[in-house]
């Protein structure tokens, strides 16, 4: 995706005749032969997509889920949505309604059993954040609530906090910005390149919801890291690219302080484009706009950005995939394997992963910082009914404790989680509350952070026709 119901199995059959009579220019030269090595912990490793990158977002932290960190899912469903089939992928996975619970939690089960992708108890340590736009009418929101659906039933009341749900934006089938994406692409737009200005820092608050409270920005124009690109042939072994329906190049964006590999360990974030999103399609569009590498280059975080490459003939070679979509219903071997470990894109992926975090130089522990109370809490985003909060990690901690005070009431512990983000649900719309964390550490919880506070938005208006609906206050 971005797939339209426009883009049903007929309107992509007519796509065909356009793509085939294309003309293919030789792509120049990548800037790296193969991805270079860092010191980077591939544990704190995450990723996160649009559309048909935010399915396979789904799928490669479900079948990584033992390496897999946090997840950023942008209009995207559950795990094993289209069941191996494009003509359930085109209809229930995108219009609706989607298939029940059980196809995607039965099959999860049963990979997981088998060994084909990592036990399902690493699930509950993951970081979710969903994002679904209510003027997106291309991934309708009922296949967005059957995502959550997929991810509460593996976190459980426990880990319930590691879920956030923006659902409140009137934003259409796109990669959100903070600033102007270009004259015509507003908020509500669903078209090409996909990436529409919202005043919504989503990158930011992703990356903030997975690792907890970052280091601010730095500006497009004062980045030290740079963008390379480089051969994704060895990664796609022992296929060729093209055989994966993937392109000859991808891209990695690697901070300076990431340069030396004697340093503090990095991290590494995953950026899985939509359909039409790639590189051929739109340029760089999606590797240098979309609000990641400003918050990497100063966190030690390496953003990588795989690339897909349309293929419009069914050749014996060739899989069918005339959007340049990442295989998220099985169309590379026509089975269910797409959704595991041995799934020829998600091989790909990880062994690209492997590659940069080569390097790795286990860190010693920080001794634990007993009677600390946990830094720079903040309130990172809000809906009109659950907000989000990142801090800083206390080291040593076991879990943390968040306790919020409603208008006129006390503070009173609302859950616990052991990462430093939480998201606060079940909270009453246009309504001001106050938070703080405590970190337990040895059984001791230490003292409070200092308060934050915030208002929840307003409900949003009612979407019958999504594409045309008015925005919210702000032009969200």
């Amino acid at each position: 995706m971005p797939l339209a119901p426009r883009n049903s199995p007929l309107h992509c059959l007519a796509l065909v005749l356009a793509f085939a009579g294309s003309v293919v220019t030789p792509a120049p030269a990548a800037d790296l032969e193969k991805l270079p090595s860092y010191n980077a912990d591939i544990a704190q490793s995450s990723v996160s997509g649009l559309s048909s990158g935010a399915f396979m977002a789904v799928q490669f932290a479900t079948a990584w889920s033992s390496t897999i960190r946090g997840v950023g899912v942008i209009s995207g469903g559950p795990v094993y949505c289209a069941q191996a089939s494009i003509k359930i992928a085109t209809t229930a996975c995108m219009t609706g309604p989607p298939p029940p619970p059980s196809v995607f939690t039965g099959m999860t089960d049963k990979e997981a059993a088998s060994g084909a992708i990592d036990p399902t108890d690493n699930l509950r340590r993951q970081k979710i954040y969903l994002f679904h736009g209510y003027n997106d009418d291309t991934v309708v929101a009922s296949v967005m609530q059957a995502t959550a659906a997929f991810y509460q039933h593996y976190l459980g009341d426990p880990g319930r906090g590691n879920l956030f749900y923006q659902d409140s934006l009137g934003a259409g089938h796109a990669f959100v910005l903070p600033q102007a994406a270009n004259a015509e692409q507003d908020c509500s737009a669903t078209a090409s390149p996909f990436i529409d200005s919202c005043g919504y820092d989503q990158a930011g608050i992703i990356l903030q919801h997975i690792y907890g409270a970052l280091e601010p920005t730095r500006s497009p124009n004062e980045l030290t890291g740079k963008v390379m690109s480089f051969s994704q042939e060895s990664y796609a072994l022992p296929d060729t690219p093209g055989a994966l329906s993937m392109a000859d190049e991808g891209y990695v964006f690697v901070p300076k302080d990431c340069e030396d590999t004697t340093g503090p360990a990095c991290r590494v974030h995953i950026v899985l484009h939509g359909c039409q999103q790639d590189a051929k399609d739109i340029g760089r569009q999606v590797i240098d706009r979309v609000g990641y590498n400003e918050w990497a280059d100063t966190n030690r975080i390496i953003v990588l950005y795989p690339q897909t490459r349309a293929r419009p003939l069914a050749l014996p070679t060739q899989p069918f995939n005339p959007l340049a979509c990442w295989d998220w219903w099985g169309y590379v071997t026509n089975d269910d394997a797409y959704i595991t470990k041995s799934g020829r894109q998600i091989t790909a992926i990880k062994k690209m992963l492997d590659a940069l975090t080569a390097k790795y130089r286990t860190q010693p522990p920080m001794p634990p910082a007993a009677g600390a109370a946990p830094a720079r809490v903040a309130v990172i985003d809000t809906t009109d009914r659950a907000a989000a909060l990142a801090w800083r990690a206390v080291p040593g901690a076991d879990a943390y404790r968040v306790w919020r005070a409603g208008p006129g009431a006390a503070f009173e512990p609302v859950g616990s989680v052991a990462g430093p983000s939480f998201a606060d649900a079940g909270l009453t719309s246009q309504s001001a509350y106050r938070w703080h964390v405590t970190a337990v550490i040895a059984g001791v919880e230490g003292p409070a952070s200092a308060d934050v506070g915030a208002t929840t938005k307003a409900t949003p208006p009612r979407c019958e026709h999504p594409g045309s609906c008015p925005l919210g206050p702000g032009g969200k």
